[in-house]
């Protein structure tokens, strides 16, 4: 059996995420009090007992799904878990950070701070209204990358996130997303529905984002991951740190290509893929892409002694 961990992305968090394993496990708790000290705040605070309009926003949310993946991994490792038996990591966006930190190519601190600059960063980089996102199921990528360019007329509209072989988010211009929607319903989709989203994630609006996180990751060391990491933007494993700076730069306007990714790794053999920290989305995502592949999930103690039932 080949494994891989897969780290959710912006969407999976819940008000109260992670506080079980944080007091079940010290080395949990360890996770949530680290990114406080690096943020200057108590943002497990927020994430426990806090409004879940103010986690929703991407500067908080972002940070907040490194931590709780991050203190599940840590509660799996105190139980004997190695990540050094696992064949890749992957995460899905911001996941990808949760995923290099885990790897040890990034310190959590580190981790914690460049997503809470990637949040304000993606948060301003087009002013609210501007922007929109919208998942369109039914048509895979190369039906939904039409549609796109043929919405486009002359704004931005790109197909996003490639998410599984029939759920493919557009992303840009509001005007040209709601006319992307139109036309996906029209080309067979079997549902076009815009996102609850705060602004146009993964296209070229948020090349002022890129750039700042282009400044950001410029201060930051990155080591060789222990474990080779599944780039949203090549679909492949990448150990060579100068080449997942850039990535992760180009990952702000770029898609996230997750489909591809899933099924690369199952082609190289994995066949069961540990979803680390909150939700259960990329578990549904894998099934949809990679047939046969067995998921499990871990954002509890329960799951996590369910591991040793």
């Amino acid at each position: 059996m080949s494994r891989a961990f897969v780290f959710p992305g912006q969407g999976a968090q819940t008000i109260g995420m992670g506080r079980a394993l944080a007091e079940a496990y010290p080395a949990a708790k360890a996770v949530f009090d680290e990114v406080n000290d690096a943020l200057g705040e108590n943002l497990s605070a927020l994430i426990w007992e806090g409004d879940i309009a103010d986690l929703t926003l991407t500067a908080n949310a972002q940070p907040a799904l490194m931590a709780t993946s991050l203190a599940a991994l840590r509660a799996l490792e105190a139980e004997g878990v190695s990540l050094t038996d696992t064949a890749f990591v992957a995460g899905h966006s911001l996941g990808e950070y949760s995923a290099l930190a885990a790897s040890g190519a990034l310190g959590v601190a580190d981790a914690a701070r460049l997503l809470r600059i990637r949040g304000r960063a993606m948060q301003e980089a087009v002013p609210v209204g501007v922007g929109a996102m919208a998942a369109i199921l039914g048509l895979d990528f190369a039906a939904v990358t039409e549609v796109a360019q043929a919405a486009a007329q002359g704004d931005v509209c790109q197909a996003a996130n490639d998410n599984d072989p029939a759920q493919v988010v557009v992303s840009g211009h509001k005007a040209a997303v709601e006319r992307a929607v139109d036309l996906a319903k029209a080309r067979g989709a079997k549902r076009a529905l815009l996102l609850p989203v705060s602004a146009p994630f993964h296209c070229a609006l948020m090349q002022p984002a890129a750039d700042r996180m282009a400044e950001a990751l410029a201060q930051v060391t990155l080591n060789a991951p222990k474990v080779p990491l599944v780039s949203n933007v090549r679909a492949t494993a990448l150990s060579d740190p100068d080449t997942l700076r850039a990535l992760l730069i180009e990952q702000v306007t770029g898609a996230v290509r997750w489909r591809e990714s899933t099924v690369w790794m199952a082609d190289q053999g994995v066949t069961e893929f540990w979803e680390i920290g909150a939700g259960k989305a990329l578990s549904g995502m894998i099934k949809r892409s990679a047939k046969g592949a067995e998921t499990r999930n871990f954002g509890t103690p329960e799951d996590i002694a369910a591991l040793q039932a």
